[in-house]
């Protein structure tokens, strides 16, 4: 059977293979700890939830405008304005079936084959399989703890080239939980916005920030910076609505109706029952996001103890969303139950034989010499799992 060289070259998502084999173990009945799950182990509120269900009993059933139903556009314009100081309209919004999908409409929309996308490592996986996927060509800015996994105005700037299309924003950061300052990001904006590229902004976790960070919108700089951004966000992360898939874009009138169009191909419609509910959850109250993330808080101080407390590996401490990345460069070379460490991918699976804790290489950020832990998770399931960790490194052979 043939299959496209496109199709051929498309990785599988790294994170979902790691929570699928975790729970694969899981329904056999083995003790094993997951943290390669992208998502809050919360429920979704009850409002929003009660909301769904009048949908479904009042019979909102059929399709909707394929880039989304006017009063959730409108909802999304309203919070945009409240949370984050943006002016848009309801054409300039488009709804999809989550933020990876509306991150595939932006890259199918601005990209023609051979257009580059920066993208600063570590990124999240997807990112450049989507740039892939549109026949652009993703360009890695490195970035490391010395800088706080931020991208510097100067390194961006080198690696613009003629074909850059856009560069890749994501504050708070999956999978470094990195969050920019107002002024870093400003100046990034105003790099691009002087080279004319567009600023891709992938906001999803903006709520889950801590210790006083704050969350701020690259579009909120307005003028020529607003005229250049792209907003991705999302009621996943935030509302805890990751299975609800409903996502949007703010932008240009132009470019949304692009990508509405393209939209109206490929999937017609995000779900309409979805869309009813993330209404509900955009105009409600935030008293359980902030719950929730207190909760968070305190498991990523937990878990930033624990690990900077243990010998051979370090982190340091995210300032938003709830992943750590986990340092584990000391152990490359290193011997643990008769196998020699050789990288995170080798890390990572001999953790998982042999102690049962899923974690996600970071090789598949970008970021090889790190793993990636999920503190979106049970502060028990935490422990057992940090607990492990300890064991696996007394190991040593």
């Amino acid at each position: 059977m043939f299959v496209s060289t496109k199709a051929k070259a498309v990785h599988p998502s790294s994170t979902l293979a790691i929570d699928a084999k975790f729970k694969a173990m899981k329904a056999e009945g083995i003790d094993v700890v997951g943290f390669g799950t992208g998502e809050p182990d919360f429920d979704t509120p009850v409002h929003i939830k009660s909301a769904a269900i009048r949908a479904i009993e009042d019979g909102f059933t059929k399709y909707t405008p394929a880039s989304g139903m006017p009063a959730l556009k409108k909802a999304v314009c309203t919070k945009l304005k409240r949370d984050n100081g943006l002016d848009y309209m309801p054409e300039q919004i488009v709804i999809s079936n989550g933020a990876k999908h509306s991150l595939m409409n932006v890259f199918t929309a601005i990209c023609n084959p051979g257009d580059e996308v920066i993208i600063p490592t570590p990124y999240w996986v997807s990112y450049p399989e989507m740039v892939a996927l549109a026949d652009g060509v993703p360009v890695f800015v490195t970035t490391g703890e010395e800088t706080g996994f931020k991208m510097t105005p100067d390194a961006l700037a080198a690696a613009i080239t003629s074909r850059t299309r856009a560069v890749v924003l994501n504050s708070p950061s999956n999978p470094t939980g990195m969050v920019y300052t107002e002024d870093e990001l400003r100046a990034l904006a105003q790099t691009a916005v002087s080279h004319d590229i567009y600023i891709i902004s992938d906001e999803v976790y903006e709520h889950l920030v801590y210790d006083g960070n704050r969350h701020v919108s690259v579009a909120s700089f307005g003028g020529d910076i607003q005229e250049h951004t792209i907003v991705v966000n999302a009621v996943s992360k935030t509302y805890a609505m990751t299975g609800w898939r409903i996502g949007f874009t703010a932008c240009g009138s132009e470019l949304a109706k692009a990508m509405g169009n393209i939209q109206s191909h490929a999937t017609s419609n995000p779900n309409s029952i979805a869309q009813a509910a993330a209404i509900a959850a955009l105009e409600g109250p935030l008293d359980a996001v902030f719950d929730m993330r207190e909760a968070f808080r305190q498991r990523r101080d937990y878990m930033v103890q624990r690990m900077n407390a243990m010998p051979l590996v370090s982190c340091t401490t995210p300032g938003g969303a709830f992943y750590v990345m986990m340092n584990i460069q000391q152990l490359i070379g290193r011997s643990f139950y008769g196998h020699t460490i050789s990288g995170s991918d080798d890390f990572a699976q001999l953790l998982l034989e042999q102690n049962k804790v899923a974690v996600v290489p970071g090789s598949g950020f970008g970021a090889e010499g790190y793993v990636r832990w999920s503190y979106a998770t049970s502060m028990e399931s935490i422990q057992k799992g940090l607990d492990r960790l300890e064991q696996f490194l007394n190991a040593e052979s």
